[in-house]
């Protein structure tokens, strides 16, 4: 049997729904990083969907929500915002807690194509079909549990059939 890679789970509980005042003062150095949802109305798709998906990992949620400037939006009252942050789990360093906000916002994005993301929703770098990122609490319209293998280009293999068995 060749060596098998370990899935690695992801665990993020998510907070809200804030408003734009609200996430602003999200700005504690010791915890208020992670990934965030922006919901809002979007001029095609409607009122309350999901416009955008985003990391704070160098800065703050409300440093980093507060650059998109998102006031901007017509409807700017009625957007909701959710901070989700990483589960303690066996996270042992800085780095590995930053790579896992990394691999879990690219994994949200690839399976949600939120409206107003553009960069990362075309392809999963390799490696991630080994991620599995379970969302807990308030995670709103995200899915529950997003399994890398099932988003990457991993192909399907072959149907099971009776021959397969002699």
């Amino acid at each position: 049997m060749g060596k098998e890679k370990l899935l690695l789970d992801i665990n993020i509980n998510w907070y809200g729904p804030y408003t734009l005042n609200e996430v602003y003062e999200y700005k504690d150095n010791y915890c208020d990083f992670g990934v965030y949802q922006i919901y809002g109305s979007h001029p095609i798709y409607g009122s309350g969907i999901l416009l955008y998906v985003g990391k704070a990992v160098q800065q703050t949620f409300g440093v980093r929500i507060g650059q998109h400037e998102w006031e901007d939006n017509k409807d700017s009252g009625n957007i909701q915002v959710y901070i989700g942050r990483l589960r303690k789990d066996e996270i042992t360093s800085i780095k590995e807690w930053q790579n896992r906000i990394t691999m879990a916002e690219s994994i949200i994005l690839y399976a949600g194509s939120p409206a107003r993301n553009s960069a990362s929703i075309k392809t999963l770098p390799i490696g991630y079909e080994y991620i599995h990122v379970l969302n807990w609490g308030q995670y709103r319209d995200l899915l529950p549990e997003i399994s890398g293998k099932r988003f990457s280009t991993c192909t399907w293999g072959e149907d099971f059939n009776l021959t397969t068995l002699s």
